[in-house]
């Protein structure tokens, strides 16, 4: 079955004491969120410790991580691996986020081995995937996409897969102000779906939750999350409000 997700990426932002309050903002108003929603926190690394320590056994919000290593641990000063990430109670881990392919050169052969760490460990990769401007004009943009989920995932077996979440993030309405409108998140998760239906039968592509990443906020997110293959969002700047991603999570 799939699942409602809501994941906020905070990306490099909020000190301490701003993420604290944040977490407590959004437990404090938790009663609001759609029956069977699941809410997912991704801070930068020093975050983590302390928010597994607020959220305690809370069972309708988790802890993820904006990326890991695609080593399980030696001399690689600056990295955290999946081992360390699970030590902290962190359990979901995004991968392959636009950003991290551009500014950091993360290949599709790289993510294919962080995705198996984070697996080996227990943990579940949130798989971003998704096209610039310039891609989605030149036309073959559903292709395009698709290959980064043959090249990072499908060396998988169909119970690992069934462990991913993906992500399809229009890197053209990421912190942009546009947003892809419903017509066009539902045509590229429907093709990413059957994509997957290809390679792993339909029961596995209908079981697998595809979020959507492009600003998405309260004021557009019940209108994209009614899209049939639409499950969720992975959110950037309005997870950083309480009040905007309890608005998105109250959207189902």
């Amino acid at each position: 079955m799939r699942k409602k997700i809501v994941a906020g990426n905070w990306k490099m932002n909020l000190d301490r004491t701003q993420g604290e309050q944040l977490i407590q903002d959004v437990l404090a108003q938790k009663a609001e969120v759609s029956k069977g929603a699941i809410l997912v926190f991704c801070p930068p690394f020093p975050h983590l410790g302390y928010a597994k320590s607020i959220l305690g056994a809370e069972n309708s919000i988790f802890l993820g991580a904006q990326n890991c290593s695609d080593k399980a641990s030696g001399a690689f000063t600056g990295e955290v691996s999946a081992p360390i990430l699970r030590s902290f109670g962190v359990e979901y881990v995004i991968l392959g986020h636009s950003e991290r392919r551009q500014y950091f050169a993360e290949s599709d052969s790289l993510l294919a081995q962080k995705v198996d760490q984070v697996l080996a460990n227990g943990l579940q990769p949130i798989f971003c995937c998704g096209e610039s401007l310039e891609q989605r004009n030149a036309g073959d943009f559903v292709n395009l996409v698709s290959e980064q989920l043959t090249k990072g995932l499908f060396h998988l077996s169909a119970e690992s897969f069934a462990k991913v979440v993906i992500a399809y993030e229009p890197i053209w309405a990421i912190g942009t102000g546009v947003t892809a409108s419903s017509a066009q998140a539902q045509e590229m998760h429907a093709a990413l779906r059957k994509h997957i239906a290809k390679y792993y039968g339909e029961a596995v592509a209908q079981n697998t939750s595809i979020l959507y990443g492009g600003s998405c906020k309260p004021d557009n997110a019940a209108e994209l999350f009614a899209c049939a293959d639409v499950d969720g969002g992975l959110i950037g700047g309005a997870s950083l409000k309480a009040s905007d991603f309890i608005g998105i999570a109250k959207s189902f």
